[in-house]
């Protein structure tokens, strides 16, 4: 089978997809035929190195950790699947971006049948990360959140999630998503100058809470507006952590299937939205990670086997 591998940490260019032996399922586990396999900005942090001291690499390292799938093979222990399932999930063990993948059984759920199967193989990360980050802020409703990158891959999930517990949404975003947002119930804010005035009177001066998804000063921007520290979750600016003491949540708090069950639930019954932005073959991973670190896309990237 082919999967990407790479052997040091670098750019784009150590990226490489090989031919490696297919693996055999063991205890409690299932190997997948990949149909779809999401790709996420924290993967191609660890392949950079900027993560190490978290998350360390072995090298030769695979990639990747949402996937969508058909059984190929069961090992022993396994109960509620069988050979043919279509299923989604997740792997920890960094092998996701390939032809097949070996999963945890616990670690995966039946695909409903109207989750297309782009969504279903880019669910996992986003889906749960956007999942903590919401909770983390313990919205009621009719309160008001802001989500910066709000058309990003966690952001459109997020704001979405953020909608579902009634709260009103104000979302950041670039010209060319303010329509989407707006389509789905979003009051939509550009990110150029004068935003946080535009905020400001857009929530009519209430702001309860704020997810930020991108970055780059956007705790700083929340704590601007008069947003309490313990409202304001940030999942990639750790720097603004350390500072004012704002959460952190993200998918480690909520990486298990009964929190991806529910999403896929959402998912199946339209009250979750997932822009899949394009897909890219196995063979064109390097296009699919730089089109990725960009930052410009909406929803998700998707690599197809």
């Amino acid at each position: 089978m082919k999967a990407v591998k790479f052997e040091k940490y670098g750019d784009l260019d150590v990226l490489q997809v090989e031919e490696v032996a297919l693996p055999v399922p063991g205890t409690g586990q299932v190997l997948v035929k990949v149909k779809a396999a999401g790709i996420n900005p924290g993967e191609a942090s660890i392949r950079k190195g900027l993560l190490d001291k978290q998350f360390p690499t072995t090298f030769p390292s695979g990639e990747g950790s949402d996937f969508a799938g058909i059984i190929e093979a069961v090992g022993k222990d396994i109960a509620g699947f069988s050979l043919g399932d279509e299923v989604l999930g997740f792997t920890n063990n960094r092998g996701s971006h390939a032809d097949y993948v070996l999963a945890e059984v616990a670690n995966i759920i039946h695909r409903p049948a109207n989750v297309p199967w782009e969504q279903a193989g880019a669910l996992f990360v986003a889906g749960t990360t956007a999942w903590a980050a919401v909770k983390a802020v313990s919205l009621k409703p009719g309160e008001t959140v802001v989500v910066s990158g709000a058309a990003g891959g966690v952001g459109s999930i997020a704001a979405q999630l953020a909608q579902n517990e009634g709260a009103t949404v104000i979302g950041i975003a670039g010209a060319s998503n303010q329509q989407w947002l707006a389509d789905h119930g979003i009051i939509p804010v550009t990110y150029d100058e004068g935003m946080a005035g535009r905020i400001r009177e857009v929530s009519k001066g209430k702001i309860d809470a704020f997810v930020d998804t991108y970055g780059q000063g956007y705790v700083d921007l929340a704590i601007e507006l008069g947003v309490p520290a313990n409202r304001i979750n940030t999942i990639i600016d750790f720097g603004a952590v350390a500072k004012y003491g704002v959460k952190a949540d993200g998918s480690a708090k909520a990486a298990n299937a009964t929190v991806l069950a529910e999403l896929a639930g959402l998912l199946a019954s339209g009250k979750l939205d997932m822009p899949i932005a394009k897909t890219y073959p196995l063979t064109q991973v390097r296009e699919a990670y730089r089109d990725l670190e960009q930052r410009h896309t909406r929803g998700k990237i998707v690599l197809i086997p």
